[in-house]
């Protein structure tokens, strides 16, 4: 079966059997007025509800989110229920250098460790920028069929995996690398 596009008529369990990009689920909820925040799980989750009950599920109440400062020093208190914003990444670009990146794993330890100081996110950056994370997100299903490709073919190169990878997100079922994608090549 070929991958069908994305309709108000399609079975739920034909989408769920299938990859789509962030973009067409954006594409797809904007223009069945569906909301289009949170990441690709969120959005398959109100599209599968709106195919099953042609309902739009309420969006949950927002957390309270802490007021972004509008200024940050290394004294500053790192805030409950942190947003990173663009003035947070203005301050640690200017404390930590260039090379700062909102990485997963620094933004995971801000939220834990509200009530701290910024100084001391600004110490433990170094350790925790460098870390490789040990599991990959289940949104980054791109990431995850690359990494276990390589682990399996390390020979390859990242041409033979992304024709594996357009070969299997083509595919109903899961997206997980299999030896057999190897076919695509």
């Amino acid at each position: 079966m070929k991958r069908p596009a994305i309709s108000k008529n399609m079975n739920p369990d034909i989408f769920q059997d299938f990859y789509y990009l962030k973009e067409e689920l954006v594409s797809f909820c904007k223009s069945e007025n569906i909301p289009t925040s949170g990441n690709k799980e969120v959005l398959t989750e109100r599209i599968v509800e709106y195919l099953k009950s042609g309902q739009i599920k309420a969006r949950p109440k927002n957390k309270k989110s802490a007021a972004i400062p509008s200024e940050l020093t290394v004294n500053s208190i790192i805030e409950k229920n942190i947003v990173c914003s663009e003035t947070h990444r203005s301050f640690f670009l200017k404390e930590i250098g260039s090379h700062f990146k909102f990485k997963v794993a620094f933004q995971q330890w801000l939220k834990a460790n509200h009530g701290k100081t910024y100084a001391e996110a600004i110490s433990v950056y170094p350790t925790i920028s460098t870390k490789k994370p040990t599991k990959i997100d289940a949104q980054f299903e791109y990431n995850t069929y690359i990494r276990d490709f390589f682990l399996e073919n390390k020979n390859r190169n990242l041409s033979d995996a992304i024709k594996c990878w357009n070969y299997k997100k083509g595919l109903p079922g899961h997206n997980k690398y299999e030896a057999n994608d190897l076919k695509a090549i």
